[in-house]
């Protein structure tokens, strides 16, 4: 009789160090689809607002209005979605995305800085949508399979807004950040639950 809670012990043990693995191995799979549809409808607006500034400066300041929205809109639809499908955002799946995804970010927080100093600001659409790519494909490597490609079509489009005439970045704003948040946040949310 001694045994049969040593073993049962054993047992629970053995399961608890199992869902522990499974965890730590497991993909980010709380990126929000509907919040990227909503981050696509607010980035379209944005390009319409931006594109009718008579200032360089007000026009950035309209995208990083956007991008502080956007930031918002993710983070908020990720926590629900999160709850939803009862997946802790502290866990490691989280923090591993965290890791891949902040630091192109960044990067693009001081490169755009430099920018602007520089009277580059017309070539921030280029270095925005690519280095998002970048945020996006490297986050995505742990997530379901779909986000990197849509990380690999931002870069493309980064690229691309790089090599047009400078007058064309809302255009190039509104079909990354509007068009693509919106069409992968449907793909999204049709195949991976929101």
């Amino acid at each position: 009789m001694d045994r049969l809670p040593t073993l049962q012990g054993h047992a629970i043990d053995n399961l608890q160090f199992i869902r522990d693995a499974m965890t730590r191995a497991g993909r980010f799979t709380a990126i929000p689809g509907w919040g990227g549809v909503a981050m696509g409808i607010s980035a379209i607006g944005t390009a319409a607002a931006a594109s009718r500034t008579d200032s360089p400066w007000h026009w950035t300041l309209w995208w990083l209005g956007d991008a502080v929205v956007a930031s918002v809109i993710a983070m908020v639809s990720m926590a629900r979605k999160a709850r939803r499908l009862q997946l802790s955002l502290l866990a490691a799946p989280a923090k591993r995305f965290a890791l891949a995804y902040i630091p192109p970010l960044l990067a693009g927080a001081v490169i755009t800085v430099v920018f602007i100093e520089n009277g580059l600001t017309a070539r921030l659409p280029g270095c925005w949508l690519l280095l998002y790519g970048v945020a996006i494909t490297a986050g995505g490597t742990l997530s379901v399979k779909v986000v990197p490609l849509m990380g690999a079509v931002f870069m493309t489009l980064g690229a691309a807004a790089f090599a047009a005439p400078p007058g064309y970045g809302d255009a190039f704003m509104a079909a990354g950040f509007g068009g693509l948040h919106i069409v992968f946040g449907l793909i999204i949310a049709r195949n991976y639950g929101g």
